[in-house]
């Protein structure tokens, strides 16, 4: 609105002044002067809606400028305004239109102290200005714009970039969240399976499997309640790494797998053939819940057969998990979703490796699941 007041102002000003110079030299007297005072004072109060209507307040300038030349501020105000919000073929359109329909009036009334050529080419050179003007104003503000528009763009992929990663990193907890939970509350299942099964046992026996089963319920209460805190949005870092969450374990803690396991009333047969050469901390990571998925897997489906677990290093380069035990051909003690397999798959293939598990046949006939992963053995 300041601005519109300014160049209302200014184009009165301008025509106020050129009405002064046409009485003083004698070009325009009297009440004539009046009258062509009267369509500069229109032409001005149109700038109000210069922006609004660029192109509309210029057409209604066009039949003025045959009527007078103190229009010539609001003309001047009007062509940067059309340099500066419609394209350059509008605004030479215009600037050729008022300089043709002002002849009639050049002719009519001639200047005493300058041609009528004369006084054309200086209006067309200020024309010409103002049009250059508002050409580099649009330009700046257009850049400005523009720059603003990157900055926000690049704002936005990096949010969500960030949501990507929180994305994904939630996704690897919720695997975790699974697998760490899924062997603890089959150890608990088969430990309370024992205790009713076995209700002769001594108290000492049932003593210590009740220790069991509330040692192995509060440890998956604090796995659950750890694990949830990050996935409610608060325990993720900048970059998508989990915070304030305890050491994930690793084929270091496979001893303690089996042997917790075994505790359990599993039976496992381990044949550790891995070379002696260190491999991350991430392929450790994968191994060790590839063992562990297929250990409660074997709980869930196959209680109280024989598991046989194999470690060892290939020609290719990689660390070859092999998992297998024979079928009962009864009803699944534990119940699952049945996605166990199908997310230790997609572990094991975001971390490079290859995964194949179904039932096969041996030469007597028997029927047995087996479980293979091959991870690259990364140092």
């Amino acid at each position: 609105m300041v601005a519109d007041v300014c160049c209302v102002s200014a184009a009165l000003v301008i025509a106020v002044a050129l009405a002064g110079e046409a009485e003083g030299t004698g070009q325009i007297t009297g009440r004539a002067l009046f009258w062509a005072l009267v369509p500069g004072v229109i032409g001005s109060i149109m700038l109000w809606w210069r922006r609004r209507y660029p192109v509309r307040v210029a057409l209604a300038l066009a039949p003025l400028v045959m009527l007078t030349d103190m229009v010539g501020g609001a003309l001047l105000i009007t062509v940067f305004t059309l340099a500066e919000y419609r394209r350059w073929p509008v605004t030479a359109a215009f600037m050729a239109t008022y300089l043709v329909a002002h002849i009639p009036y050049l002719l009519v009334r001639p200047d005493p102290h300058q041609s009528a050529l004369t006084t054309s080419t200086v209006n067309a050179f200020l024309l010409v200005m103002a049009a250059m003007l508002g050409t580099v104003v649009r330009g700046r503000r257009d850049a400005a714009a523009a720059v603003r528009d990157r900055a926000q763009r690049a704002k936005a992929q990096a949010e969500l970039r960030t949501e990507q990663i929180k994305a994904v990193e939630r996704a690897r907890i919720a695997r975790e969240m699974h697998d760490v939970l899924a062997h603890r509350i089959s150890l608990v299942s088969l430990h309370a399976g024992a205790l009713e099964i076995r209700a002769d046992l001594p108290a000492a026996d049932v003593s210590k499997l009740a220790g069991t089963i509330r040692f192995t319920a509060h440890e998956a209460l604090d796995d659950l309640r750890e694990i949830l805190g990050v996935l409610r949005g608060g325990g993720l870092a900048v970059d998508g790494g989990p915070v304030g969450l305890r050491p994930q374990p690793d084929l270091g803690d496979l001893d303690a797998l089996v042997a917790e396991c075994r505790e359990a009333g599993a039976e496992i047969a381990v044949t550790d053939e891995r070379p002696d050469r260190p491999i991350s901390a991430s392929m450790s990571r994968t191994a060790y819940r590839v063992v562990q998925e297929g250990l409660t897997n074997a709980r869930k489906h196959a209680t109280g057969i024989e598991v046989h677990l194999r470690l060892a290093g290939t020609p290719k380069d990689e660390l070859h998990v092999e998992m297998c035990n024979r079928l009962t051909g009864g009803a699944t003690v534990i119940p699952g979703a049945g996605t166990g397999l199908v997310g230790l798959a997609e572990r094991v293939g975001l971390a490079g490796g290859r995964s194949r598990h179904g039932i096969q046949q041996d030469p007597a006939g028997r029927l047995s699941f087996r479980l293979e992963v091959w991870l690259p053995w990364q140092t």
